[in-house]
């Protein structure tokens, strides 16, 4: 049984779509590669999204619990 061929979206190359590819459906194995190692690396974003997130928790606690004088 044949696989699909497919197009890549990033470098417009024809490669088979097998069951087996990691990545997504209309990227190569070489441009998913590419992506895998990407989100490897450590992200700096998510930490700093992790402190707005920690500060808008505190800052809603704030106003939910405060006392008014």
């Amino acid at each position: 049984m044949a696989f699909p061929v497919k197009i890549c979206s990033i470098c417009s190359e024809e490669f088979e779509l097998r069951p087996d590819k990691p990545g997504f459906a209309n990227r190569c194995p070489a441009c998913s590669e590419e992506d895998a190692d990407a989100a490897a690396e450590p992200n700096a974003a998510r930490s700093t999204d992790r402190d707005l997130n920690a500060s808008r928790r505190q800052a809603m606690k704030d106003l939910l619990y405060r006392k008014d004088s």
